[in-house]
């Protein structure tokens, strides 16, 4: 007899490293989400083996064998880009007004989505790729991959200014866990910053340089982790070496898997 996902133990174990079924099988060209649902319920799809037949259910298209009719399907093959965003540039996949998207800065052989967003405002890092379970982790707060800014904000910077900045802001989801800030250079008229964030709120630096009086005139997100902006222009992308993929995944809890 099938199991959904509280019959399955190994289809909820860790949620976060698994995406729902339905979309897995969507994403390899089965049918559409809502057909892939149907064919769910009708018991004609095995994760590992088993019968799924319920709804919600869970799966890890890297490491579970997924069959349709007893025919295995084939996952897109994973890309990764690190792309250096322009300024303008959107992090959605669709904008009816009709603004570019960092999206059209990589190649579309595969269908691919930003991990996390930048505010159109802001440049530098994005990655995109069409791994939605490494995408999840690398912007979920639980797994606290830092990520470095440069601001230049108008006028001189004080010292409380940063020691508030330091201890965490009150914003409308909540107090802000502690975020380092670095004075690069300090001036009458404007003064630059360096800022290392765990978390990711919408627009949360721009919203907590404004919380202690401080007006950003640009921002630009300049590392990942350990991947830094290097040889990589804006408006231009790179491929992610294995490495880094491997790294990524290794410091989002996910091992080596690729």
């Amino acid at each position: 007899m099938g199991g959904g996902l509280f019959g399955h133990p190994l289809l909820w174990v860790d949620l976060m490293a698994k995406e729902r079924l339905q979309k897995i099988l969507a994403s390899a060209g089965v049918d559409s989400r809502r057909k892939c649902e149907d064919l769910i319920l009708e018991g004609v799809v095995r994760v590992n083996r088993r019968v799924v037949d319920q709804l919600p259910a869970f799966a890890d298209p890297d490491r579970d064998t997924i069959t349709v009719n007893s025919k295995r399907i084939r996952t897109a093959t994973k890309v990764y880009y690190l792309l250096n965003k322009p300024k303008g540039v959107i992090c959605t996949n669709s904008d009816p007004q009709g603004r570019r998207k960092a999206i059209d800065y990589v190649p579309d052989t595969e269908r691919v989505f930003c991990a996390g967003r930048l505010d159109a405002d802001t440049t530098g890092l994005i990655i995109v790729t069409n791994d939605s379970v490494l995408a999840n982790r690398l912007t979920h707060p639980r797994y606290g991959l830092a990520k470095r800014y440069v601001a230049t904000v108008k006028g001189s910077i004080e010292t409380s200014q940063i020691e508030k900045f330091r201890k965490g802001i009150w914003l409308a989801e909540g107090k802000t866990s502690g975020a380092s800030l670095k004075v690069l250079k300090r001036g009458p008229r404007q003064s630059s910053v360096e800022i290392v964030l765990k978390q990711g709120l919408n627009r949360q630096v721009r919203r907590m340089l404004a919380a202690v009086g401080l007006d950003v005139k640009s921002l630009k997100r300049v590392r990942i982790g350990r991947i830094t902006d290097r040889g990589v222009g804006a408006g231009r992308y790179r491929d992610l070496s294995p490495a880094e993929v491997a790294y990524l995944h290794k410091a989002t809890g996910r091992g080596n898997a690729v």
